[in-house]
This record gives C-alpha cells, structure tokens and sequence, in this order.
C-alpha cells in the first residue's frame, strides 16, 4: 500500500512540476479529457 501511494504521489508531482501555471494545469487536465472523449466516440 504504501509502493502505489509513493508512486500515486510522484506522479502528481510530476505532473504539477510539467505545469507552470494553475491555468496550465487546467488545459493538461482539459486535453486529457478531450483525447478519452475523442477515443470513446470511435
């Protein structure tokens, strides 16, 4: 359990770290949605 919470937590920290801006994060999260939405559709 405390393996997956250490990777769950770097991995937001990654992910926090490629984002300069809160606006930043916020189009990441929105392209990632838009790519599984485009994914679902097919």
């Amino acid at each position: 359990m405390r393996r997956v919470l250490a990777l769950i937590s770097i991995f937001g920290l990654l992910a926090v770290a490629g984002c300069n801006t809160a606006e930043g994060f916020g189009r990441d999260v929105e392209s990632a949605g838009q790519a599984i939405e485009e994914e679902a559709e097919e």
